[in-house]
């Protein structure tokens, strides 16, 4: 290599190459690493340098040298190359690589409006002392490759058109523990922020875009997941759109719940006019769901609910197929179909399902989430009075149209809506469940709005963060943890803002939030247990007791403190009822482990104290976070033990953690052979879960005869499913690659943490 060749440095400065200083930088990077090779870097990276190279392209190509060596055998090249790129980044930002003190960064972005101008009101210099001093700055050396890149990408306070970085991660991480407990008394907050900061940079805890990307910075709207209603009048899809268009900008994921829009051909005043159904109208939400792009952090997205049994059903199903033409299908969108026990029985019993439009069946839609005796006894009432528009369809027929394009397009979902209120922490009576989110994790009552502002309707928000089951010791860890999570979650509802009333409303009347997990694959084979054969039942029966009874503790001590939520009363909760009292009891079929916590002390003290919060948990998707925590997706095993994911930055490989440790003892997605395991799995979690968990269907199509997945295994799983009281099923994976889908908005999507 010519040692003579001229770089150009940061400063605009020209010098001699000097290949000691690129040696020292790679050798730094390496310490402590296994199986890596600087010199095996060097010469790959060298190949690429000409005369007048800039040095922070230099930089920039030995980073993506060390990461295109990520692989299996491997896996500490990726550490290597985070480090290389943290150095980069740090040197962007800051112009060295040591950051800043911590009060000097906060006045410098303060006065370029980059950072909330109340951290400067609710701490003086004294205590960013303090936080400076307990924040660690070499937990940046922990990332992973992919981490970086996801943090510089998305979560870091940049400039998105110049690409411009003002911050590194660790102050990220303690800033936003600043921020969630700036209220709280000056004698207590301090230790707060420090444990807090603690949980999160050490990835015990994970935060979703929203928390991450906003919270210390001037925009103060962090609710992952948003859930409207509409009525069926032109006033309130009007208010639907413009609030689905506020919320789309906020960085939020959208559920939006159309059912109870009526059929094409139905009267409107008397007669005076022809209603053009329901697709006009799903076409003016989709325009306003891609009206924003998320200030460049993801693009908008939104998943629309309507039930089975709607007189369009034929026509719904098919929005998001390839076929037909722009004016019958809205493909950009996903869509939730809701079910109830009724839909299951008439595929059962080999009947028929009658189809009618909301508008013509008083009551019916209502029952449909608030009363189940009642519903039937409705429709059965309904489908014989001839006076009344419908369309009988065989169950068989329609439940296999609907299973075709889940599986044609993997993004048509599916709600439960009987289990969503049977097995829920809400009244259905006062306060029911009528849909669910983006990425189907969230259920949580909500109205149809009228107007934007006028104090009409209840907009469902959902906060959200997860607890890292790989980085637990013991499940006692999560006492400590769920403290932290629902204190700052709870703060971070009073810190945000509300662009609608009916938000504000709903999030002060009911303080929702949603307690995941990230890393279930790596917990699993860490514990010796496989998703497939049964042998992980106890284990997630165990700990997913102990996230719901911990995190209930919390809550209810929170409202020994500030009071309960404004409408505890409207909860099971404020009766004594929890979540081990309605679950679906053919789950004991496969799993009747004992309860081991004191599940009747704590249902005492609810009843007395309260919760301040109606629902903590919601197993949601977790693409991006989970990255970031150098974790498995979610609950969800992984396609292989070197994931490969595109971005705007690239190609990121990850390593499935511990991969060298623990290679034998992961299930890959692919070799799992059905969805049994993975389906009861999800059942034993439902049980304690109260709101839902985004649990998705995979098929390998090579499995079966003529590579062709049979109908009645895809019924089979869905019945299966429905047994063991799962409320919704997300994705529908085929391993050729057709529904295999990278989330979109819910996190990477919003939802998704």
């Amino acid at each position: 290599m010519n040692s003579n060749l001229i770089v150009t440095k940061r400063n605009g400065r020209q010098e001699k190459l000097n290949l000691d200083k690129i040696h020292q930088v790679i050798d730094w990077a390496a310490e402590g690493l296994n199986n890596v090779s600087v010199s095996e870097i060097e010469l790959k990276a060298h190949l690429q340098f000409n005369d007048g190279i800039k040095t922070s392209d230099i930089h920039e190509t030995i980073i993506k040298s060390a990461a295109d060596l990520i692989s299996e055998t491997c896996p500490d090249y990726q550490y290597l190359a985070a480090r290389l790129n943290i150095f980069h980044l740090r040197k962007k930002a800051f112009g060295q690589f040591e950051p800043p003190h911590l009060y000097a960064h906060v006045q410098k972005m303060v006065d370029k409006n980059l950072y909330d101008k109340s951290l400067l009101e609710d701490f003086n210099e004294a205590q960013f002392n303090e936080m400076n001093d307990f924040l660690h700055h070499r937990r940046d050396l922990d990332f992973s490759y992919a981490a970086v890149k996801q943090l510089e990408g998305k979560y870091l306070v940049q400039n998105r058109v110049s690409g411009e970085i003002f911050e590194s991660p660790q102050f990220l991480y303690v800033l936003i523990g600043a921020c969630l407990f700036a209220g709280y008394p000056a004698d207590t907050r301090m230790a707060y922020i420090r444990r807090f900061y603690d949980a999160v940079s050490k990835f015990k805890i994970s935060l979703p875009t929203p928390i991450m990307a906003g919270v210390r910075t001037p925009t103060r709207q962090f609710s992952s997941c948003v859930l409207i209603e509409c009525d069926d009048s032109l006033e309130s899809i009007s208010a639907t759109t413009s609030a689905v268009t506020r919320y789309v900008s906020q960085r939020a994921g959208i559920g939006i719940n159309a059912g109870r829009i009526r059929a094409l051909g139905s009267n409107i005043r008397g007669g005076d006019a022809f209603h053009t159904g329901c697709i006009p109208f799903y076409k003016l939400f989709q325009a306003a769901v891609k009206s924003c792009s998320q200030g460049g952090v993801r693009g908008g997205a939104a998943t629309v609910f309507y039930p089975l049994w709607h007189l369009e059903v034929e026509s719904l199903l098919v929005l998001k197929n390839n076929r037909g033409v722009e004016e019958n299908r809205v493909r950009h969108m996903d869509y939730g179909v809701q079910f109830n026990k009724l839909m299951y029985q008439r595929l059962v019993e080999g009947g028929y399902i009658t189809l009618f439009s909301p508008s013509d069946v008083p009551g019916l839609y209502d029952a449909f989430f608030e009363d189940q005796a009642k519903f039937e006894s409705l429709y059965k009432q309904y489908e014989q009075d001839d006076s009344i528009r419908k369309k009988s369809i065989k169950a068989a027929e329609l439940f296999s149209m609907f299973m075709q394009e889940r599986a044609s397009t993997g993004r048509i979902y599916v709600q439960n809506v009987d289990h969503c209120n049977t097995h829920s922490p809400f009244d259905p009576s006062v306060a029911p469940i009528r849909q669910s989110n983006l990425c189907l994790e969230i259920a949580l009552p909500t109205s149809p709005l009228t107007g934007l502002n006028d104090g009409s309707g209840e907009i469902a928000l959902c906060t959200l963060a997860a607890f890292n089951l790989g980085a637990l010791d013991a499940l006692d860890d999560l006492e400590e943890l769920s403290d932290l999570i629902v204190r700052a979650l709870d703060s971070l509802l009073d810190y945000q803002n509300y662009p609608i009333e009916a938000a504000q409303r709903g999030s002060m009347d009911r303080r929702t939030l949603g307690v995941g997990v990230i890393n279930y694959a790596y917990y699993l084979a860490k514990n010796g247990v496989k998703y497939s054969d049964g042998s992980a039942n106890k284990l997630t029966h165990q700990t997913f007791e102990a996230i719901q009874y911990y995190l209930l503790k919390a809550s209810n001590q929170l409202s020994r403190e500030f009071g309960p939520c404004l409408k505890f009363e409207q909860t099971r909760y404020a009766k004594g009822i929890l979540p081990i009292d309605n679950y679906k009891k053919d789950l004991d079929k496969i799993c009747n482990e004992p309860l081991l916590l004191d599940w009747e002390t704590l249902r005492t003290n609810i009843k007395k104290d309260g919760l301040r919060n109606s629902t903590l948990t919601a197993l949601m998707p977790s693409e991006t976070s989970s990255q970031i925590s150098n974790a498995t997706n979610g609950i969800e095993p992984p396609r292989g033990y070197v994931s490969v994911k595109a971005s705007k930055d690239g190609i990121l490989k990850q390593v499935v953690p511990e991969y060298l440790k623990y290679k034998d003892n992961y299930e890959l997605l692919w070799n799992i052979p059905d969805n049994n395991g993975y389906l009861h799995l999800v059942g034993i979690m439902q049980k304690f879960v109260d709101q839902a968990i985004s649990a998705n269907t995979n098929y390998d199509p090579r499995k079966f005869k003529d590579g062709k997945v049979p109908m009645r295994v895809l019924l089979k799983d869905l019945m299966t499913a429905y047994k063991y009281g799962v409320k919704t099923l997300y994705y529908h994976n085929t391993r050729d690659g057709a529904g295999e889908q990278e989330d979109e908005g819910c996190e990477g999507g919003a939802c998704k943490i």
